[in-house]
C-alpha cells in the first residue's frame, strides 16, 4: 500500500506530472467589446475598400448622386414647361374653336343679309315697274310666290309678297289660302290650308304691300306637286288673286 501510495504521489507531483497551464481571466463584457471593436474595424475596412475600388473604376458616389440631382431638377423643369406648353395648347384650342364658331355665325349672317338684300332688289325692281299702273283700279297682285321643301321630313315652305294698286284709302284685309296637290300611297289628294283651327296664322292686313312666309306640313311619305294660293277679302268668298307653284 504504502508502495502504491507513493507512486501515485509521483506520477502527480515529480516529472511525470501533466503540465499545467495559467490564464488570465477576462470578463465577458470586454471580450465582446473588443469583438464589436474587430467587427467595425473590419466593416470600415471593407467599406474603404469597396469605395477605393469603385473609384478605381472610375465611379464615384458623390459625382453620381449630384449628376442624379442634376437630372431630376432637369425632369422638374421639363415637367413645368410640359404643363404650361400643354395649358398653351389647351387655350389656343378653346381660342381657335371660338374663332369658328364665330366665323360660322358671321356666315350664316352673311348669308341671310345677302338674301334680304337680293329680295330687297326684287322687290324695288317689281315696284318700280308698277308706278306707271299705280293710278289703274283697285287690283291685289302676287309676285314671286315659292314653295320649297323645309328643314323637316314632309315640310315645306312658302313665300310670296302681295302688292294693293290702284288707290289705297284703307288697308286690305283678308285671309290667304293654301291647296297642296299631292300623292299619297298612290292616290292623289288636294289638301286645303287652314285647317281649322289655325285661322288666325292666314289672316292678311296691309295697305301697301306685305310680304308673307310660312311652313306648312304633308304625311313624311306623301309627294308635293303642286301648291296654289289663293287670296280672299274679309266678308267675301270671291278671289281676289291666285298664283300656283309647280314642284314637279
Amino acid at each position: 500500500m504504502p508502495l502504491n501510495l507513493l507512486k501515485k504521489v509521483r506520477r502527480r507531483f515529480g516529472i511525470s506530472a501533466p503540465r499545467m497551464t495559467v490564464q488570465t481571466h477576462v470578463a465577458w463584457y470586454w471580450r465582446m467589446l473588443g469583438l464589436v471593436v474587430v467587427l467595425s474595424c473590419s466593416f470600415a475596412m471593407a467599406a474603404w475598400i469597396y469605395d477605393a475600388g469603385r473609384r478605381f473604376a472610375g465611379y464615384d458616389r458623390t459625382e453620381a448622386d449630384q449628376e442624379l440631382s442634376t437630372l431630376r431638377a432637369s425632369v422638374t423643369k421639363l415637367s413645368e414647361e410640359a404643363a404650361v406648353l400643354r395649358a398653351s395648347v389647351h387655350a389656343s384650342d378653346s381660342k381657335l374653336q371660338i374663332e369658328r364658331t364665330a366665323q360660322t355665325q358671321l356666315g350664316r349672317q352673311v348669308k341671310a343679309l345677302e338674301e334680304e338684300n337680293a329680295r330687297l332688289k326684287e322687290d324695288l325692281a317689281f315696284f318700280e315697274n308698277l308706278i306707271p299702273g299705280e293710278h289703274r283700279d283697285n287690283t291685289l297682285l302676287i309676285n314671286r310666290f315659292r314653295v320649297d321643301p323645309g328643314a323637316l321630313p314632309g315640310e315645306f315652305r312658302y313665300r310670296l309678297l302681295l302688292l294693293q294698286g290702284g288707290r289705297r284709302d284703307k288697308p286690305f284685309q283678308g285671309n290667304l289660302q293654301l291647296l297642296v296637290t299631292l300623292q299619297d300611297d298612290g292616290k292623289d289628294a288636294i289638301i286645303t290650308l287652314p285647317e281649322e283651327g289655325a285661322a288666325q296664322e292666314y289672316k292678311i292686313s296691309f295697305k301697301y304691300f306685305q310680304r308673307i312666309e310660312g311652313t306648312f306640313r304633308v304625311a313624311s311619305g306623301a309627294k308635293v306637286k303642286m301648291v296654289r294660293v289663293r287670296i280672299f277679302e274679309s266678308g267675301s268668298t270671291q278671289v281676289r288673286a291666285a298664283q300656283s307653284f309647280n314642284l314637279s
